[in-house]
Formats: C-alpha cells, sequence, structure tokens
C-alpha cells in the first residue's frame, strides 16, 4: 500500500475543455467530503467535479466515486482505477472539468479524466506503507547507552524517550525482529526489561521511519 505525503494539482486542456486534479491525504470520510467541499466551492462554476476515494481500516478498503453528471463510467470509476493500480489509501481525488465546447464521447471522458489524474500523481509524493511493530520498554539510566547502540545496530528506530526516574523508550522494527531484540533487552538487563505493548503498525519511510497507523 501507499499514502500520498502531500497534497497535489495539476491541469490539462482536451479540446478545449480544462481538466483540473487536486488530490489530498485524508483519514476518514469526514476529511475527505470536506476536502471535496472545498473544491465545490473553489469551482463553482465548473461543469463537474468528479471524484474517487479510498479508505482504509480494520483491515479493508473502503472505496467510493462520482461522475457528477458525467456519462455512467466516464469519470469516477476510471479515476478509482488508477487508485487501485498505484494501491493508494486514505486518498481522495477530484478532477474538475470546464466544458470547452467539443463533446468528447465516453471514450475521450475516461482518457482526458485518467490523463488528468496521472498527471497529478506525477506532481505528487508517494511512499511505500511498510508492516512494522511499534513498542515500548522501561529502563534504567544505566542501560541507556547499551540498548541505543543495540537498537541502532539492529535497524530498530527509536521513536519516543520519556525521562522520569528512569526512562521510557518507544521503538519501531520490523516484524520479524521483534524477538530477537526483546531477548537482546532481558539480557543484557538480567531479565528486568522486556518489550510492553507491541501494536502491529504500518509505517513510512525507510530512513526515519514515521509510524502511520494501527493496523
Amino acid at each position: 500500500m501507499h499514502i500520498m505525503t502531500k497534497p497535489c494539482r495539476a491541469e490539462i486542456e482536451v479540446k478545449r475543455s480544462r481538466f483540473i486534479a487536486s488530490s489530498a491525504r485524508v483519514t476518514s470520510e469526514e476529511e475527505a467530503l470536506a476536502f471535496l467541499e472545498d473544491i465545490r466551492r473553489e469551482h463553482r462554476d465548473a461543469s463537474h467535479n468528479c471524484f474517487a476515494m479510498r479508505l482504509y481500516g480494520d483491515g479493508r478498503v473502503y472505496e467510493r466515486m462520482s461522475d457528477d453528471g458525467e456519462p455512467q463510467g466516464t469519470a469516477g470509476k476510471p479515476m478509482l482505477d488508477i487508485l487501485k493500480g498505484h494501491d493508494l489509501i486514505d486518498v481522495i481525488c477530484v478532477v474538475t472539468r470546464y466544458f470547452g465546447g467539443t463533446l468528447l464521447g465516453t471514450g475521450g471522458l475516461v482518457r482526458a479524466y485518467s490523463d488528468a489524474l496521472k498527471a497529478g500523481l506525477e506532481a505528487s509524493e508517494l511512499s511505500e506503507l511498510l508492516p512494522g511493530v511499534v513498542a515500548r520498554a522501561e529502563l534504567g539510566y544505566d542501560l541507556i547507552s547499551k540498548v541505543k547502540y543495540t537498537a541502532r545496530q539492529s535497524g530498530i528506530y527509536i521513536t519516543d524517550e520519556q525521562y522520569g526516574e528512569g526512562c521510557t523508550m518507544t521503538f519501531l522494527m520490523e516484524r520479524d525482529g521483534v524477538s530477537a531484540f526483546s531477548e537482546k533487552l532481558s539480557a543484557m538487563s538480567l531479565g528486568k526489561c522486556s518489550l510492553l505493548e507491541p501494536r502491529e503498525v504500518l509505517y513510512y519511510d525507510r530512513e526515519r521511519p514515521k509510524v502511520y497507523k494501527l493496523i
């Protein structure tokens, strides 16, 4: 799966009709519909504001689309097919059309809406979502340097550090590295330290991992 890491906009012209693709990452249907309404207000004099969205939650992908008055299947579906082809989730794409006076036919409309959306995605940044595990550990101050070194050597990213009487660290790691890292923590702390509350997540950016959401 992939997400869009920045909103994008692109415009193409086909036989004097303008097609403006606007896309954004959203986390809920409410956010998606709010984005759609913003586009409709911005382009209130447009002929059509067609859209497609894909949202991920509870282990499944929810999809919705609209031709907004264009012939059935000529706008929303081809747009949705492109999003599915890129395996994009948590995204809404709106293609606004200003009619230029020339009918394009069903095939021409499908190509125009598809090409507009493709142009928009080319102007965006997409990141692959990777499965991982987030867990925390409560450490004494004497273990902090050792644990940081071990995490770095194991390719595990420390996403948070909280200091008080001791240190609570939060780690992000690949699924197959959980057992080995837990055993290392236990060994260096003489059984006093272990990984707590492991949760499966999706994350992106291999160099500087960012937790995206719980699976």
